[in-house]
């Protein structure tokens, strides 16, 4: 599929050099980007679906548990 995107000159620079250095295309270095960053938002999600039945804990009530235990 084809797009367009719009980006600040310097960062296209830099990102054209980059490909240049490493025998990619610009196209293939944007969409390894975006797809690194579509994983990684899956894989935070996950952990936070994981964590969602872990007891939820208010600041103070952390901050006077760390006291008690002389973490703080």
């Amino acid at each position: 599929m084809r797009t367009t995107i719009t980006m600040n000159d310097k960062l296209f620079r830099v990102l054209k050099m980059r490909a240049a250095e490493t025998d990619e295309s610009i196209s293939q270095l944007v969409e390894n980007a975006v797809k690194y960053q579509v994983l990684e938002d899956f894989e935070d999600i996950e952990d936070a679906t994981k964590r969602m039945s872990e007891p939820n804990y208010s600041f103070d009530d952390l901050v006077k548990q760390l006291k008690t235990e002389d973490l703080l």
